[in-house]
């Protein structure tokens, strides 16, 4: 006897192990490696670049100088351009190359050593473009000379002013001399009637040729305090006072006769991210990376239907020492709905579970934090999720239908899967064409529920109909499985 039930307790568990597995099938969506990133919605401080395995990865980008109401220049040479972002300095003059042998960003300005590199004008609301007191400012740019050869000059501005009605030659530059940088400011500086004639600010350190530096000086109003850096290190400190010193009677800068900033006169190398900011606030230190970090976002990502579940994320990522990276997820049905809060960013951590985020689309953001010199970023590479979808149940495998006067009457045979919570009737005068809108019951398709027959009326007798079912998911009825084999009937006004 027990030879008999053997084979059939195998077939059950053989169709209920194959049924169940329908309820929810596991899928992947990728992201990055050797997909791409083409996906991403929000890049805020990120850039592409190199990582792992050689993929297109997500780095931190170059904490570069952005407009803000203190802009007075700023010159990036991003994407070849060659411009004043803030807009007030126009270029008259440009014999710059652009080089991809960059610092910042992906670009940089390339001069060859001609006399004139690059010649920018100001208007009337820009610091050289306008005469008078400058207040406090701050002239920055990354160098990396050829040579650093003596004479080679990367600012320069020129013009006059009178005093007591006394003419003076005024000259503000900067260039190498003995292998080192030497600021000049002529005639630049004074209170009433009272001038220095020159304040020259040299550097400490030697320059090497084919390293890039940070260059930064910077003038305070208010102390005249000139203080100049290089890689965030002080090289020279210079009061502008009647004592030279702290105290005494402040030596404010006044510019006369508008004139033109000449840019990388007869100097041979790269300069990038030239800066002019109306502030005397100069960083100890130049981050490559900012230390806040960087974020991205990808677009709405569809999942194969409605109520389907994430339970997973896999990552590839670099994070070098002091560096980090932080993963989110949300998910919902209607995407149009989402706010920058709504739904809720999840936290998630690679390789464990995730629990209550669900729906038709799922977003994923990432989080990069640098380390605290601000020096080395971490990098993602490729991020698969994982989720669970809901199989839509299987079709009835018979449908009948019976025609009478200007109805039809249709049953079916009940769906295989358990998880039906209910049929759909769809119906139209044309084959597989299910647009019929004549039906009392309703424009096409009709939720019937969970019956297996039922009866359109107000058909028109003469017309032939056509007819499928679906079921749906008892999980969710927007969870729809396909049509069953089509049916037609013609209803007709019989002879009693």
């Amino acid at each position: 006897m027990l030879k008999k039930h053997i084979p059939f307790f195998v077939i059950v568990c053989l169709l209920v192990c194959k049924v169940y597995p329908l309820a929810a099938q596991s899928k992947t969506i990728t992201l990055g490696g050797k997909n791409g990133w083409s996906n991403l919605s929000v890049m805020d401080a990120v850039k592409f670049g190199t990582g792992r395995f050689g993929y297109e990865s997500i780095l931190l980008s170059n904490d570069e100088h952005r407009v803000t109401s203190e802009t007075d220049l700023l010159i990036s040479f991003e994407d070849g351009i060659i411009k004043d972002a803030a807009g007030n300095y126009s270029v008259e003059v440009n014999n710059l190359d652009i080089s991809s042998k960059t610092i910042m960003g992906n670009s940089a300005g390339l001069s060859n050593g001609k006399e004139a590199g690059l010649r920018l004008r100001g208007s009337k609301k820009s610091i050289f473009g306008g005469a008078g007191l400058t207040g406090s400012f701050v002239i920055e740019f990354w160098l990396c000379p050829s040579i650093a050869e003596s004479g080679e000059q990367f600012f320069n501005w020129r013009s006059s002013r009178s005093v007591a009605s006394v003419p003076l030659y005024q000259d503000i530059r900067a260039s190498f001399f003995n292998n080192q940088v030497e600021w000049v400011f002529n005639n630049i500086f004074g209170a009433g009637n009272k001038v220095e004639p020159e304040v020259i600010i040299t550097s400490t350190d030697s320059i090497i040729p084919q390293k890039w530096a940070h260059h930064q000086i910077a003038y305070d109003d208010e102390t005249g305090l000139i203080e100049y850096r290089i890689d965030g290190k002080i090289q020279s400190v210079r009061y502008v006072t009647s004592t030279k010193r702290e105290s005494g009677e402040v030596f404010n800068a006044r510019l006369g006769v508008p004139a033109d900033i000449e840019i990388c006169t007869k100097y041979s190398g790269l300069i990038d991210e030239i800066y002019i900011s109306r502030t005397s606030k100069i960083s100890t230190i130049h981050d490559f990376y900012n230390r806040k970090g960087g974020r991205f976002e990808t677009q709405p990502l569809m999942s194969s239907g409605f109520n389907s579940n994430l339970t997973g994320l896999q990552a590839v990522y670099s994070t070098p020492k002091e560096t980090d990276v932080a993963f989110y997820v949300r998910g919902g049905d209607n995407f149009y709905e989402w706010t920058d809060e709504y739904p809720e960013w999840v936290p998630v951590v690679p390789g464990t579970q995730i629990r209550g985020v669900s729906g038709k689309y799922f977003q994923l953001a990432g989080e990069l934090y640098p380390d605290g010199k601000g020096g080395e970023t971490p990098s993602v590479s490729e991020v698969v999720l994982t989720y669970t979808e809901t199989t839509p149940p299987l079709p009835p495998a018979t449908i009948k239908a019976y025609a009478g006067n200007g109805i039809v009457d249709l049953s079916w045979t009940s769906s295989v899967d358990f998880s039906v919570g209910g049929y759909i009737i769809y119906y139209g005068e044309h084959p597989g064409e299910y647009l019929g809108s004549v039906a009392v019951e309703g424009v096409s398709p009709v939720d019937v529920g969970n019956t297996l027959s039922y009866r359109l009326s107000g058909l028109k007798n003469g017309n032939i109909y056509y007819f499928a079912v679906a079921a749906y998911s008892s999980l969710d009825k927007r969870i729809v499985g396909v049509l069953s084999k089509e049916v037609y009937a013609r209803p007709l006004r019989k002879v009693k």
